[in-house]
This record gives structure tokens, sequence and C-alpha cells, in this order.
């Protein structure tokens, strides 16, 4: 019996191995030169003046709404179909999540809906690359200049994704993550990107607890920072990404061709964008024979890992529903949680795992 292909597999080479190696031989742990070279590699990669190192995706949502001073009771709007971290990130603040519905095929915030969702009190928006995918960053960067608004990118699936012909990243307040699963790691970490020179140095003194030398803090700050072992891997792994990118790419692309049972859809890829594939998401629609857990358990009896991302819209997990969110209705992100399935398309797949994932699906039956 074959070994299971996995939903996901960081990447980890012997250069990784040594710079991580030499990091724990210095003894200079906590954040140093590797991460300040980490910082530099990554602005030249995305042609952004600044990139603020933090611990993880998470805080760099945090830090960077912290960094705008946003009033308790101010609306954040963000997509219903994301991971909870995206809007989570508002309440950190005591500010007002307030979510727009999704394209039905990016899965991306609509602009549409989102400009039906402004009100007097919205302040930012808050919007997701999601799976690797860019949203509409030109109608959304139009509809937050109109109405004097933040714009956040959270970054967090989408390394090296580009917007007509420009990578994410750049157009707002860049949010990435770098946990084991997404297209590059350094473990855990994350970074802040930003072409503001006054929120660069903001993001930088709260990051470190408000000091602007030894022991002279101005500012309520935090211990945000990433690690000198972080920084190290972090550089090498951003040296791959775009080859990791590339086999991403290209084990999509085998799937959209090979894919092809009445009752799945593949992902639709909008025409001027670089998808970089965090996720493969199929859809299992209603003509399909069998209901989607079933599909799951087929796939795990051949040896392929799957998995759903997202299976709520954020507004209807525990946490909001508490928060009085009960009402809330985007019904294209109540759908597409409903029959998304992502598929292994990660850079460790070799033409055998692909074929065998294409054989699976297509001989499925009932």
């Amino acid at each position: 019996m074959r070994d299971i292909i996995p939903i996901a597999r960081p990447v980890i080479g012997d250069e990784e191995i040594r710079a991580a190696e030499d990091v724990l031989r210095s003894g200079m742990l906590t954040q140093g030169e590797n991460v300040l070279r980490f910082e530099e590699e990554f602005s030249k990669y995305l042609g952004v003046k600044h990139s603020i190192a933090v611990s993880n995706g998470t805080i760099a949502l945090d830090l960077a709404l912290k960094a705008f001073d946003l009033c308790p009771g101010d609306e954040v709007i963000s997509p219903a179909f994301t991971f909870i971290a995206t809007a989570n990130c508002a309440l950190y603040q005591g500010l007002k999540p307030t979510f727009a519905d999704v394209d039905p095929r990016t899965f991306n915030i609509d602009p549409e809906d989102l400009k039906e969702k402004i009100t007097p009190r919205t302040r930012a928006v808050v919007g997701v690359h999601l799976y690797g995918q860019p949203f509409d960053l030109s109608a959304v960067q139009q509809i937050c200049e109109d109405n004097d608004l933040i714009l956040i990118e959270d970054c967090a699936q989408a390394h090296g994704a580009e917007f007509e012909g420009k990578k994410v990243g750049g157009f707002g307040t860049g949010c990435f993550s770098f946990y084991p699963t997404k297209n590059m790691t350094t473990g855990e970490g994350g970074m802040i990107t930003t072409n503001d020179d006054a929120l660069a140095a903001r993001l930088r003194l709260m990051r470190n607890h408000g000091d602007t030398g030894k022991y002279n803090h101005v500012t309520l700050g935090y211990n945000y920072r990433m690690m000198n072992l972080q920084g190290a891997i972090g550089l090498v792994q951003l040296k791959r990404l775009e080859d990791f990118t590339a086999k991403r790419i290209r084990n999509a692309e085998f799937l959209n061709k090979n894919i092809n049972i009445k009752g799945l859809t593949t992902p639709f890829r909008a025409p001027n964008v670089r998808h970089v594939y965090h996720q493969y998401a199929i859809k299992v629609e209603d003509d399909f024979p069998a209901k989607r857990e079933e599909l799951i358990l087929y796939l795990q009896a051949n040896g392929i890992g799957s998995a759903v991302h997202y299976p709520k819209a954020v507004y209807e997990q525990p946490l909001y529903r508490e928060l009085g969110y009960a009402d809330v209705r985007c019904p294209v992100s109540e759908d597409i949680s409903r029959r998304v399935l992502s598929l292994p398309v990660h850079p460790s797949l070799n033409q055998e795992d692909l074929e065998h994932i294409v054989s699976a699906i297509n001989g499925f039956e009932a």
C-alpha cells in the first residue's frame, strides 16, 4: 500500500538546517542581523519600501490595525469566507468586524457587496488573497480611496502572487504568515509590508516595547519580534520561493487539465492575476454523485489527503454567534463553505502523485 499523499508538506532542506545551526551556534537567538537581512530581501522581492518582521501572521494583522489608532466601535470589513484570524484582528482592538460576501468563482471579497456594507463607522477593509489568488485590488483599492478607508491585505496565503503584474503586499498594508504549511516558512513568523515611511517606523517601534533605544519607551509596545533563527530560515526559503511557486502552478495546471468528472468544479483563475495555489480547492456541486464527506473518506482510503478550508463562514463560528452575529447572512460564503475541498498541490508532489490523485478522483463511483 502506498504512503498517503499529505495535503501539505513544508520543504526544508540542508541549507535551511545549516542556517539554523549557524544561528544556534552563534548564541544570537533573538532579533538580529538575519532578521534585518530577511526584511531587506523580502522588500526587494515584493518591490516595497519596508518589511517589518514579526512573530507570526496573526500578529502581523493585529499590529497593522493597532498602528492606525482606530477607536473602539469603529468598523472593519473583511470577507465572510476566510480563516477566523482575519476578523479577530479587529476584535483585538475593540473594533467591530463586519462581513462582506465573496465572489462565487474566486472566493475572494466581492467589491459590490463590500460597497453595500460600508457605513459612517467603517474605517478599514481587510481583504484576503484567499488560497493564493489576489482579490480584485483595482476595485477594492478604488472603493477604499473613495471612502477614505484603510486597506490591509491579508497575504498569508499569497507569497509571490501578483495582480496585474505587481506583487501583492504593496497595494495596501500587507500582512504575511510563514506558518509551516504556507508557500514558504520560518516555522512560525510573519511580515508586515508598506510603502509608508511613518507607518513603518511606528510598526517597528510597537513590535519592540515602544523602545527607541536602551530602556527609552515612548509608546505602548509589545514583544512581537521575530527570532534570528526564523530570519535565517526565511532567507533560504525566500531564495527557493519562486521554484516552489512554479511547482505549485504546474501541479495545479495538471490537475485542472486532467480532473474530469461530473459534479466537481476545479479552481477558477482570474485572467489578470498570478495565482500561487496555496490551496487547490475544488467545489463539490449538487450533481456530484456523493456528499463531500463521502469523497473525503474515499480519498483517504485511496491514500490521498484532503481538507476543508473552511467549513463555516466566520460569523457562523460559536465565538461570533455569542457576539451577536446570528442574523448575519452572506449566502455565497455559506454555500462555498459547504462545497470546497482542498486537494494536495504542494511542491513535494511528483508526477506519480499527481496521476494517482487524478485517477482516483476520475474513478470515483457512488
